[in-house]
């Protein structure tokens, strides 16, 4: 026998019940013992150290409504893991049943339509892969072993935001099985209601196997970062106050905040132009005359190179978040420069640790705020500190500073989150607040398709009935 978490306690399963899931499934099932099973439950952020009692690894749809009947029969705790990115861990319960869909990796292109259908355990580079080939690209993300599925289903920021919307914007469709094993599409012409909710809504309503994606014709873009000393903060983060609020569609900034890799306190200038090269030449210009930087790498590059520039500083390893959503008065005067300088003391030195302002606005702020349940449209900016890259011993450390850091910035945040940058620790309060006015339809929706709170495990918005 298995001993295994249930949503209410645990449950002793038996042999026989796991060999007859293990038939029924396409993909292996595995457990804690056979080979394969510490890959399986390990994520990307290695601070998640938890132990399914069962793993089915999704070969297809039939293999997902499979293990969640299963789950459902013996009132299993489920998690699911699409790409594993995610900071909270969720992918990964203890005890329960771990449904996985990173073998599910399909992708299909119509260059004629321009748009793609990708099963959900594709990352961004196994996407931009095949849809770059025929020149075409979408928004997602900025590092490339990021899932397509989680970065979406939360909205999904990414470099071309402000010309192409978010990742959720780009959806034209979704096949999803919901809390009773039905299989639906969800479209704005079938069940309409479940696809606003999926798109900003997270995980909270089923499991996605399949999502009809938008494409843009794209190739190559002007970006990379341009890196300055510390010292040069106040300028340089005037300039960007200055110059983000103006920028054209085609030109998406960051300001980052980090310690180099020779123990310098440096900050960059990110971007991603996707229009005219010349054009972007012309935009960035002002930072270049700011001085001379440590290092100018903005250049012409394709896209590709751009979805990957940034992976060397987000390995797998210890990450924790804190975020929110920045006011765009409230952040324009000295005091915030001078709060955020006073916070960049690095417990762990550490190219990986960072404070990292976001530049939002343009394409994903003209969308109606009640057209997808992602609702913070006129956000100008996001702020996110991370803390990543530090041992077992300096853990307490890390999270202390990033949590004290983010404190001393919220007065010059909106109260308001983005859900994919919410950590382990964010409470109802928070994740309410990142749902923002969607979150009263969000909890009919949920009463609607999942009333007992089946799929849980993600910044969760509990079905009335549960609601204390």
């Amino acid at each position: 026998m298995l001993r295994a978490t249930t949503l209410s306690g645990f449950v002793e399963l038996q042999e026989r019940a796991i060999s007859d899931l293990r038939k029924r499934l396409s993909g292996p099932l595995v457990v804690c013992g056979d080979a394969g099973y510490d890959e399986a439950r390990t994520i990307w952020n290695r601070m998640i150290d938890r132990r399914p009692a069962l793993i089915a690894r999704c070969a297809g749809t039939d293999d997902v409504v499979t293990a969640l009947r299963f789950a459902r029969e013996h009132g299993l705790l489920i998690s699911v893991r699409g790409g594993g990115h995610n900071v909270t861990g969720n992918a990964v319960c203890d005890g329960g049943l771990m449904i996985d869909l990173s073998p599910m990796k399909s992708a299909h292109v119509d260059p004629r339509r321009r748009r793609m259908t990708a099963e959900p355990g594709l990352t961004w580079k196994d996407f931009d892969t095949a849809t770059l080939r025929h020149g075409l690209a979408t928004t997602g993300g900025i590092v490339s072993s990021t899932g397509v599925a989680g970065l979406t289903l939360g909205g999904g920021h990414g470099w071309l935001m402000r010309k192409h919307g978010l990742a959720c914007d780009n959806v034209s469709a979704v096949d999803v099985v919901v809390a009773d094993g039905r299989c639906l599409r969800a479209s704005a012409d079938e069940n309409p209601e479940l696809f606003w909710g999926v798109r900003g809504g997270g995980g909270n309503f089923g499991i996605v196997t399949s999502f009809e994606f938008q494409l843009h014709p794209l190739t190559t873009v002007l970006a990379g970062f341009l890196l300055f000393p510390r010292s040069q903060a106040r300028d340089v983060v005037d300039l960007f106050r200055e110059q983000a609020p103006r920028a054209p569609d085609d030109l998406t900034l960051g300001v980052l905040f980090t310690t180099w890799h020779d123990g310098r306190p440096v900050m960059a200038v990110v971007l991603c132009h996707s229009g005219a090269i010349e054009d972007g030449e012309r935009l960035v210009q002002p930072f270049r005359e700011l001085g001379t930087p440590i290092i100018d790498a903005v250049r012409p590059m394709a896209y590709a190179e751009l979805q990957t520039m940034f992976d060397a500083t987000n390995p797998p390893g210890a990450w924790y978040y804190k975020t929110g959503y920045l006011d765009g008065a409230a952040m324009e005067g000295d005091r915030f420069v001078e709060t955020l300088l006073q916070h960049c003391d690095f417990p762990s030195p550490s190219p990986l640790s960072r404070v990292y302002i976001e530049h939002l606005g343009g394409a994903m702020g003209r969308v109606a705020p009640d057209a997808t349940a992602f609702v913070h449209r006129k956000a100008p900016f996001d702020l996110i500190v991370i803390a990543g890259g530090f041992e077992a011993s300096a853990t307490e450390a890390n999270i202390g500073w990033a949590r004290d850091t983010s404190a001393a910035m919220r007065p010059f945040m909106s109260g308001a989150a983005y859900v994919n940058y919410l950590g382990a620790d964010a409470g109802a309060d928070a994740v309410k607040a990142a749902y923002g006015p969607a979150y009263d339809r969000l909890v009919k929706l949920k009463d609607t398709y999942d009333p007992e709170n089946v799929f849980r495990l993600n910044q969760n918005i509990r079905p009335e009935p549960l609601i204390l």
